[in-house]
């Protein structure tokens, strides 16, 4: 009878292969004023001009391409964790967004976007004229 086993560090390399190759999207803080939202993004070593900000009703959508260093054949590294290829974040919130109010910077490696909240319309009484 023929018995596969598999030793403890066979899991732990497969497990380590299946991490590196998972998809990550950045670390997001998310901060409410009576007005506004701010967005905060982590966006480490991604091109300014490769951020895309998308705005709808409730909804905020960034896109970001982080492109791998090109070296030569003779600077090739050892090991690379540096994570690299494109990637969509999406937040809903609960109060409309003013798109004329939305504001972005891109400083030292951080995304800051601040969306003013939509002015909320309420129910007004007509009087019927006779």
């Amino acid at each position: 009878m023929l018995t596969l086993r598999q030793s403890p560090f066979d899991l732990f390399e497969r497990l380590e292969q299946q991490l590196a190759t998972a998809e990550r999207v950045p670390n997001a803080e998310i901060h409410e004023t009576e007005s506004s939202y701010i967005v905060r993004l982590e966006l480490p070593g991604v091109d300014r001009d490769s951020i895309d900000i998308k705005a709808t009703d409730r909804n905020l959508v960034i896109n970001a391409e982080r492109t791998a260093a090109t070296g030569d054949d003779n600077n090739e590294p050892l090991l690379s964790e540096f994570r690299s290829g494109t990637w969509s974040r999406s937040f809903r919130f609960p109060h409309s967004l003013d798109r004329d109010q939305l504001k972005a910077s891109y400083r030292d490696g951080i995304l800051e976007i601040n969306a003013g909240k939509a002015v909320e319309h309420t129910s007004v009484s007509v009087k019927i004229e006779s």
